[in-house]
């Protein structure tokens, strides 16, 4: 027998994490150095994708360092971020067993064993079954002005409907390029340019958690508050 359509709930197909307070988190718990705050916020990611994965959730992007951070941030934690990089994703690779790594970003911002690390384990991960955009030296404006470029120099002209999906298909990430919800942590009520022309669309939610913090309870908050709204839309 079918469930009636109130008892269906919605849940995203391709979640947005922004993954903020780590340095907060850090000092909170009393840790020596701040840096320790993002090690414990990388490490965190792998329970979330798996949290993700197990409530059917195959597409995801998340917010890791943008353009303005890597230019305006101490250089001393920005250089141990490109550190952290180098040394945890490619064990990270080997764990997210069936995720397809994408990169969205300008990786001329980064030390060439950065960039290195990252371009092997997108082809690492090559034809995996799901999809994780990480957002690494990430300006929105350039990388749609990069997709509309692309589009030029493939010679391809379009208008409306046709113009708005030939640009998207040429945006970095997985197939799937709408995001459905964006969730942030640490209280900060705004997404700092989090891929606009793909989350045009998308329901947002806040959460006071630090992100290294951020717990199984709180994303299943998250999912019923999306759902809670799709519902509501639909009514």
């Amino acid at each position: 027998m079918r469930s009636s359509a109130s008892t269906v709930v919605e849940m995203p197909r391709h979640v947005g994490l922004i993954m903020d307070g780590n340095r907060r988190w850090a000092r909170a718990a009393g840790l020596a150095r701040v840096s320790e705050g993002h090690r414990a916020g990388a490490d965190h990611l792998e329970d979330v994708l798996e949290w993700l994965s197990a409530r059917g959730i195959r597409h995801v992007s998340v917010y890791v360092l943008s353009a303005d951070n890597i230019r305006k941030r101490d250089a001393d934690e920005i250089g141990y971020l490109f550190q952290l990089i180098e040394s945890v994703l490619p064990v990270k690779v080997r764990q997210w067993s069936d995720w397809q790594l994408h990169v969205a970003g300008d990786v001329t911002l980064l030390p060439e064993s950065c960039a290195t690390v990252l371009r092997d384990a997108v082809e690492a991960t090559r034809g995996r079954p799901a999809h994780l955009t990480l957002a690494i030296g990430y300006d929105p404006q350039s990388e749609v002005c990069d997709a509309v470029r692309r589009m030029l120099a493939d010679g391809q002209q379009a208008e409306g409907d046709a113009l708005v999906a030939a640009i998207s298909e040429r945006l970095p990430g997985g197939p799937i390029k709408d995001i459905d919800l964006v969730i942030r942590t640490s209280g900060e009520h705004r997404i700092s340019g989090f891929f606009p022309w793909q989350s045009q669309h998308a329901e947002i939610v806040f959460s006071d958690k630090m992100w290294p913090a951020f717990g199984e309870r709180e994303l299943d908050s998250a999912l019923g508050e999306y759902a809670r709204r799709r519902s509501a839309a639909h009514t």
